[in-house]
Parts: structure tokens; sequence; C-alpha cells
């Protein structure tokens, strides 16, 4: 970054570009959008211009002029693509080269008439049919058509197909129909009802609803496969997995959408709240700003839209007509059209813009926690405490673990963490002593009994959370021990399930369900890891030396000393099995290892 002397503000924001698909914008001095440009990988692509000189002039004279940036995140690079176009088309960067008009771009129509067809076209045509697209790679939109003629058998004629022209006899049938790549339309050999549910499930392909129609296909192949009727459900199996890997088109791009504003809101559920402005033009969005807020007396996500659309009026001059939302502000607007999507393109947009919103917060995160790393941590620490209903930050917390396979060798283990980091130094291992059998709820009493008199004896810190690996019987057991040290309450205790998002709490039988985005529970997950990881470790370490001991127990006049000398040096009972007898007398003498050496082989 240094090599090109930009300023401290963009070389940080370039730091915390997220690895998604999006598109990015170059600005010069004047607030200029320069150039724009696409990426699969934001954070690779954009730092790509500022860790090298280039090869080309243009490109360095480029980098030179770029003063500020920002970015749009898209769900995939097919958006990207298509948001790229169109915004190069809004704003004419000089250093980008000028796109063609959309009309150079091609479109998938499916015809307004009794029997559809489906075809590719750069001309749109307002006769009622309908348009997919447009396509910025044409590849895309030819790879479309032969998976939808692949799979369903659309005629491809431009006879007129009125059922007057049909009854009058003078459809004929073509090649196409013998090919069985026609069902005959043009004679009627199939109703209009019949040919047009196939259409219905190509609209949905062209939306990208594939959902229904795979679910549709899985089903009716089971019911092929019941039947014996294996060569149909093979058929429907190869349809089923082209549609599978057909990547649906740009979400970003919409025809039925000419000229729409979206607000999409992120909200922390504390105090700080993001909401993206969209603006969508001829379906592209050609616009995107986000503001931040913070609560002061506990504002609603309506109230704030209503701010936002406000400031947006004001700031950039913007005039609303329809606006898509989340939720209906809570203003009064002359002459604005509210609209709350459920699904279809407007969803999507939505969605799109909820996104950014959220991105926005991950950014502001980001930037805050490496200007003071420590913030990062007590944030998650107070989610901890918000998520558990704990009295008070939980910077120690330790998690308790059983391990035993067929009742043999029970161990627990404890690990440590602190400011929601391990501190392996701290982690214990405990071998059951008192609980005969596989009893993990009487083991885990023991185990939090053995830790816990213990630092209170020796007046070591406690933790403020106590984690234990199971759900209501062993933490009724981890219940019990602190009651009986007279703990409870000092400390804080909760079980998780197997299932890791349940976590259970003393006197309640309703398991808490964690979101499986938060960092709460990406903490419980390291927290339960590391104790299988190093409990399991200590488990087959005490097995095997078990093992390894017996099988040498069993030998008459072998001792202690003499099984400590062999394991010493041989480090195992396989590698003294393979040892020559000459080997294992150096360690132990002729006489002692002539006895070994046959016990071992015999």
């Amino acid at each position: 970054m240094a090599k090109h002397g930009k300023s401290a503000s963009l070389t940080e924001k370039i730091s915390i570009l997220p690895d998604t698909p999006g598109v990015y914008m170059y600005y010069d001095s004047e607030g200029t959008v320069i150039y724009v440009g696409k990426a699969k990988n934001l954070k690779r692509r954009v730092s790509s211009y500022f860790n090298r000189t280039h090869d080309s002039l243009r490109t360095n004279l480029l980098v030179r002029a770029i003063v500020d940036m920002s970015y749009i995140v898209v769900p995939t690079e097919q958006d990207a693509l298509n948001l790229e176009a169109s915004m190069i088309k809004e704003y004419q960067p000089r250093y980008n080269v000028l796109l063609k008009d959309d009309k150079s771009y091609p479109w998938i129509v499916v015809t307004n008439e009794p029997y559809p067809r489906v075809f590719m076209t750069r001309q749109r045509i307002k006769d009622g049919s309908k348009f997919y697209g447009p396509y910025t790679d044409t590849a895309s939109a030819r790879a479309t058509l032969d998976l939808i003629k692949r799979i369903y058998c659309i005629r491809s004629c431009r006879q007129p197909m009125s059922q007057e022209w049909i009854r009058a006899g003078k459809g004929r049938l073509c090649l196409d129909y013998h090919l069985k790549r026609c069902k005959g339309c043009c004679t009627g050999l199939v109703s209009v009802e019949d040919y047009n549910k196939d259409i219905e499930k190509i609209r949905a392909i062209l939306r990208g609803d594939t959902g229904e129609l795979l679910a549709y296909l899985r089903e009716s192949m089971e019911e092929l496969s019941l039947e014996m009727r294996f060569e149909e459900a093979q058929e429907l199996k190869e349809k089923y997995d082209l549609i599978k890997r057909y990547q649906s088109k740009s979400v970003i791009v919409s025809q039925s959408i000419e000229d729409i504003d979206v607000f999409g809101i992120d909200d922390d559920g504390e105090n700080d709240v993001y909401i993206n402005y969209m603006h969508v033009r001829r379906g592209a969005v050609v616009r995107s700003v986000t503001l931040d807020f913070r609560r002061r007396l506990d504002e609603s996500r309506a109230q704030l839209l209503g701010y936002a659309m406000s400031e947006i009026a004001e700031s950039l001059g913007v005039k609303f007509d329809e606006v898509i939302v989340a939720e209906e502000p809570d203003v009064e607007m002359s002459g604005v059209r509210f609209i709350i999507p459920q699904r279809g393109d407007k969803a999507k947009l939505l969605e799109v813009s909820c996104r950014n919103a959220r991105q926005h917060r991950v950014d502001k995160i980001k930037t805050m926690e490496k200007l003071n790393p420590e913030t990062r941590t007590e944030r998650i620490l107070r989610r901890i405490q918000s998520d558990f209903r704990l009295s008070e930050l939980p910077s120690h917390i330790e998690c308790f673990d059983n391990s035993n396979i067929q009742g043999t060798n029970p161990v627990a283990s404890c690990v440590v963490f602190k400011d929601a980091k391990p501190s392996k130094k701290d982690y214990r291992h405990f071998n059951i002593k008192t609980v005969v059998g596989p009893d993990d709820f009487a083991s885990m009493k023991e185990v939090l009994t053995r830790r816990y008199t213990r630092l209170v004896n020796e007046g070591q810190e406690l933790p403020q959370l106590i984690v234990v690996d199971g759900g209501k019987g062993q933490l009724s057991a981890a219940v019990e021990a602190l009651d009986e040290m007279g703990l409870r309450g000092k400390i804080a205790v909760v079980g998780i399930a197997k299932r890791l998002e349940e976590i259970y709490f003393p006197g309640d039988s309703i398991p808490l369900y964690i979101d499986k985005n938060s960092e709460t529970l990406r903490v419980v997950q390291h927290l339960r890891d590391e104790a299988h990881r190093f409990g399991i470790t200590h488990h087959r370490n005490r097995r095997s030396k078990s093992q390894a001991v017996s099988e040498l127990d069993g030998i008459k006049g072998v001792g202690e000393k003499t099984r400590t000398a062999l394991l010493t040096h041989f480090k195992s009972v396989k590698r003294l099995r393979e040892a020559d007898l000459d080997a294992i007398a150096e360690v132990i003498g002729p006489a002692k290892a002539s006895v070994v050496y046959s016990a071992l082989h015999d």
C-alpha cells in the first residue's frame, strides 16, 4: 500500500474488505467515479491494484488518481458482472471501456402465445411476452437455453398455433417431433394446459426458483423406482442433475423492475442500526449508500427507517415514488408507495440491500478492532453475558467433558478460556477415582467437586461461568456439586446438548437456542472441541499405557524396573515385539531377555 502513498483511511478501508463477490468504485479528489470493477473476491482484487507497480501505464495512472473507494457486495460473480455493466453505463468512468447500449445484450423470451416459444433475442417488444435478462454473458444465455431444451420438449417453429389453425388441419408434424424435441403442438397432440405446465417450470428456471421443480423431480424419481420403471426414472435423474448444475441468472438485474428505491436494515439487537439505501434504475442497482444510527431513546426500526428516508431525500435530492422496505417506516410521505416483498425479484433486491447493511456493520467492527484489539474481546464477552443471562462479564470460563470407552479408564478434562481465548497452561486432566462403571453424571459431580474444592482451599480465582458438556443430567450433577460446596449462585453454570445449539440452564427444562451465526456459539463450540480433544488425548494415552503394562505384567520374572526400562528404550510393546533377542538383551540382560522374547512370541 505504502508504495503508492495512499491515505491511511483508504489503506484501512482496503485492509478490511470482505472475501466475497462484489463491485468496487474508485473516486478521484473531486469525488467523481473514475473506475468501476467487478470481483469474485473483493479483498484480493482491490488489493492487487495497490501492492505492486503495473506494466500498464494506464493502470498506474488510475492508481495514482484514486483517493477513495466504495463497494457493493452481491451473492454471486454473475451478479457482480451484471451490476458492473449497469454502473459503468450510469457513471461512464473515464478509465473504463464504455459499454454499448442495453439493446446489445441478449434476453431470453417466453412468448405470449397459446403454445409459447422460448428463444434468445436482442429486441424487446411489448406484446405481453415475458423477457428474462439481460444476459451480459451470451454464453450463459445459450447455456440456459440449451438446458431448457434438453429437459423440455418445446416447439421452435414460428407457426401461429391458434386453435382455429390447428382445427383446420394446417399443421404438419416436423422432424423435431420425430426426434422427440416437440410434442406435436401443430396437430393438437398435446393440450394447451399440459404444454403450459412445462412452460411454468421453464419460467421457474429462468427466475432461478428451482427448489419446487427439484422436489417434484426427486419425488417422481422415487415413485418410478418403486414401480421398477428404471429407464423413466433415469431420464428424470438426468434432468434433475442438469438443474442442480444450473446456476440461475443474476438477481441484481430484473427487466420487471424499472425505477425503484430500496432500504435494507441490519440491527445488531442493541443500540447500533445500519440502513442501506439502493437506487435501482432500469432494473439495476446504480447507487448504494449506508447510514449509521445509534439508538438514544429505544427508537423502533420503523422510526429509524423514517429518519433514513428523510436524510437520503435531503442529502441526495431523491424524490421517492415506489420504495421497497422490510417494514413500513414511521413517516408520512405523500405519493410514496411502500412495498414489503415476500418473494420474487423485489424480495431479492431487499436481501441484497440488507446484505450490504450487514457488511457495513462488519467493516465498522473490524476497523474498531484493528485500532483497539481489546474492543473485540469485550464485545464477545458482552454477547456471551447477554446470551447466558450472566450478572458479570465471563472473562474466565471453564468447560468439562467426560471420556470413557465401554466404561474403561474413565477420565475427564477441564479446559480454561480467559478473555474468550484458550489458556492452555490452566487445562487439567482428571482420572475418575470414586465412580465405578460408566456413570457420566456421578463422574461430572466428582470432577467439579475436586476442581473447585482445591481452588477454594488454595484461594485461587473462580470462573464466572462453567460449561458442562451434556444436557439436563450432567447439568443437574454439576449444580448438585456446587450446592454441596456452597458455590451455587457464585458461579454460573450451563449445559450444552449434543446438537450444540441447545443451552440448558439450572431449573429450566426448556433450552435456549443460540443463533448459528452468533459469536457466543463459536466460543462455546471452541470450548467443547478443546474439551473433547484434550480429554480424548488423555484417555487414549492412559488406555495405551494400561494395555502395554498389563501385557508385560503377565510375564513371570519381569518386575516394575524391567518393564520401565523396556518401555523407556523401545517406546511401545509393538516395537519391543519387533526387536530381536540381542537388542532386548542389551537393555535387560540375556536371561530376562530370553523370558520376555519367548513370552511375546508365544
